[in-house]
This record gives C-alpha cells, sequence and structure tokens, in this order.
C-alpha cells in the first residue's frame, strides 16, 4: 500500500464515507474497522443521530491519511 493520497486510500476512505470502518477493512486493518464501526453505531443510538458524524468523519480521514506498516 503507497502512502497518503494514493490511490487505495482515496478508495478505502470513499469506503468509510458510506460505512464507518469498511475503509480500514479494506486496508486490511481489522482492529481498527471493527473499532470504528462499533463506535460510530453506539454514538449514533447514544446521541440520537446527532454525534455520529464525529466518528463517521474520523473513520474517512483516518483511512485516507493512513501510511501503511513501515
Amino acid at each position: 500500500m503507497a502512502g497518503r493520497g494514493s490511490t487505495s486510500n482515496v478508495i478505502a476512505a470513499l469506503a468509510s464515507f458510506f460505512i464507518p470502518g469498511l475503509g480500514q477493512l479494506v486496508q486490511g486493518r481489522i482492529l481498527m474497522a471493527l473499532v470504528q464501526f462499533i463506535a460510530a453505531g453506539v454514538i449514533w443510538v447514544v446521541s440520537f443521530g446527532t454525534l455520529g458524524w464525529v466518528v463517521h468523519i474520523w473513520s474517512v480521514i483516518d483511512a485516507a491519511l493512513w501510511k501503511g506498516p513501515r
């Protein structure tokens, strides 16, 4: 996987835009995908649908800026 701005990171960010954590799953980061998916779901429910965007946007940014294993 290449650095940030690469095509794979753009695809991962788009995937996370639709479902939080899906982009991390595409990148092979299963634990982070689960964390973001569950956190987004819990916050959406607890905040009555108002603060879930915080985790949702975090998921997109995390997928877009991930640099891969070193």
